[in-house]
């Protein structure tokens, strides 16, 4: 039974504390995955990496089936994952994450994606790959530049790394990394984060009020969108990364003028969040403020196109994922 593979249990307790480190994890985003005997464990979508231990969050997929469906001659075969789930092992029919394809193509036995608010702080500069070099100098890594997550990430991820890869940066997205155990992959992670930490910007407090169905966040770093004016002329640009779109809308929303989405910002004043806004809206508030407070207006940043803010938001994947994260 994989419940006593000690590997797994140390998955488990390792998947529980990067998910309740929002520096690292934010609402249901980030996956983890172990290979034993011919199955992946991988992380349902829609669960919360925090829940691990306490609550069903992986499911076994027959990996060899699945890599065949990604080197197929149709590699759109592998974007839908369920065919491929052992039904008689996932009795709480969960669904595997949307980025089941990346884990099944790193030949590491454990892999770790997380969204790493350090990591996402270089990857959404037009430079980001030549800005880390020297950064992550000694460790085996590639950049892989923004595609839409789920098969064409993994099949940008397959042109772009080498055999002996352990890190992947991805841009406008987060940081993959494999290991032999839990441990390897853990401290790899740990170990980029730091190399590319970079020391945010203090915010105001905020003075906002609510406004109808809108409240102040209660998350006093979540204002710093709106309060630091650096970090408010970032924001403006436009989507920085994927679950920013689908957990908060395309861009941000001001007041004035205003608009219905789960998040306003005020500029100089603070964040109101809706009544009815998601955990998970509320996670990737605050990560916006994290992300922004670690970038300069005057760097070259990237971010993602209305075309793919749009494919994100069309995607029946996440829309799946965006159902169990309602209320």
């Amino acid at each position: 039974m994989i419940g006593d593979d000690p590997e797994y249990r140390a998955l488990l307790r390792y998947a529980a504390v990067i998910g309740a480190d929002p520096a690292l994890v934010q609402a249901a985003g980030g996956n983890v995955s172990l290979k034993r005997d011919g199955v992946l464990w991988v992380k349902a979508s829609g669960t919360w990496l925090a829940n691990a231990g306490r609550q069903d969050i992986f499911v076994p997929v027959r990996l060899d089936e699945l890599l065949g469906a990604i080197h197929a001659p149709d590699p759109q075969a592998s974007e839908n994952t369920v065919p491929f789930v052992v039904t008689e092992l996932n009795p709480s029919g969960l669904r595997p994450s949307i980025e089941t394809t990346l884990h099944g193509v790193l030949p590491h036995p454990v892999v770790v994606h997380v969204h790493c608010v350090e990591t996402i702080a270089w990857a959404c500069r037009a430079d980001a790959a030549e800005a880390i070099t020297s950064l992550l100098e000694g460790l085996r890594w590639c950049f892989v530049p923004y595609v839409r997550p789920g098969a064409p990430l993994t099949r940008e991820i397959l042109r772009r790394m080498a055999p002996d890869t352990d890190v992947l940066v991805l841009g406008n997205h987060g940081l993959i990394a494999g290991g032999a155990d839990t441990a390897a992959a853990g401290a790899l992670v740990a170990d980029v984060s730091r190399r590319l930490r970079r020391t945010p910007r203090a915010a105001p407090p905020p003075t906002v009020a609510a406004h109808g169905a809108y409240r102040p966040a209660e998350d006093a770093a979540t204002h710093g969108t709106a309060t630091d004016a650096a970090s408010l002329a970032v924001a403006r640009r436009g989507s920085l990364y994927p679950d920013h779109v689908i957990f908060l809308g395309p861009g941000i929303a001001t007041l004035p003028p205003g608009g219905d989405g789960p998040m306003l910002v005020v500029p100089g004043a603070g964040v109101l969040l809706r009544d009815d806004a998601t955990q998970g809206a509320v996670a990737l508030a605050r990560c916006l403020a994290d992300v922004c407070a670690r970038l300069d207006p005057a760097e070259p940043i990237t971010v993602l196109t209305p075309e793919e803010d749009a494919e994100l938001l069309g995607w029946d994947a996440e829309k799946y994922r965006q159902a169990l994260n309602q209320p």
